[in-house]
């Protein structure tokens, strides 16, 4: 893979478009609801069926929109505890269709969101190269810190440690201060970026 060219797509971003962080796009309603959908998915008890049926009234109440209540059904099918991958796919595919359906000023970050999801699945199944695409596109869609974390995990589980280092040390000096504070903070917590942990942040005091 052509890593200096997936850089380029990446950093050539940075004066383009404002950067997100996830809800930036998401109007209040739907902001609340997301986090509902959120503590009902972490709880340790999680229940498949519970939360399956939480996001359709959520959607029936006007709080999800058709965009929004497949992508949270794909987190769902996607779980450690359920793993439906043949499901997950069918949803990424009708999230698209609502989300060129829905239009408007979100598109691009609704969009942004089937690339993820298509990469998550791609990740899962093992297919670390295809889903370093769909991550790259995401970003490119949208500009947060999720999206940056997605690709770095990925070449993490490449084994491409070097070069998610780089990549890092150039997102650090180049994206908005919020963001990067934002990825620091996912480094320090999430399991998936600990071989990033030794590249210490530039600001560290």
């Amino acid at each position: 893979m052509d890593f200096q060219q997936l850089f380029s797509r990446i950093l050539q971003t940075v004066d383009e478009e404002s950067y997100f962080t996830p809800v930036d796009h998401v109007d209040a309603g739907q902001r609340a609801a997301a986090e509902a959908f959120q503590k009902a998915i972490q709880q340790p008890d999680f229940d498949p069926a519970v939360v399956r049926a939480l996001v359709d009234k959520l959607a029936d109440r006007g709080h999800f929109d058709p965009v929004m209540r497949l992508s949270a059904l794909h987190v769902v099918a996607c779980h450690p505890r359920v793993r439906d991958y043949e499901e997950a796919a069918r949803l990424v595919g009708e999230q698209e269709y609502a989300a060129l359906e829905l239009g408007g000023a979100n598109l691009q970050a609704n969009l942004a969101s089937v690339d993820r999801h298509r990469g998550v699945l791609a990740f899962l199944k093992g297919h670390h190269e295809v889903a370093l695409d769909y991550f790259a596109r995401a970003l490119e869609r949208q500009r947060t810190a999720e999206n940056v974390g997605n690709v770095l995990c990925t070449l993490c589980a490449m084994g491409e440690i070097e070069e998610a280092a780089s990549l890092l040390g150039q997102v650090r000096e180049a994206f908005p201060k919020a963001l990067v504070d934002q990825l620091n903070d996912s480094i320090s917590r999430d399991p998936d970026l600990a071989p990033l942990r030794s590249e210490a942040p530039h600001d560290l005091h």
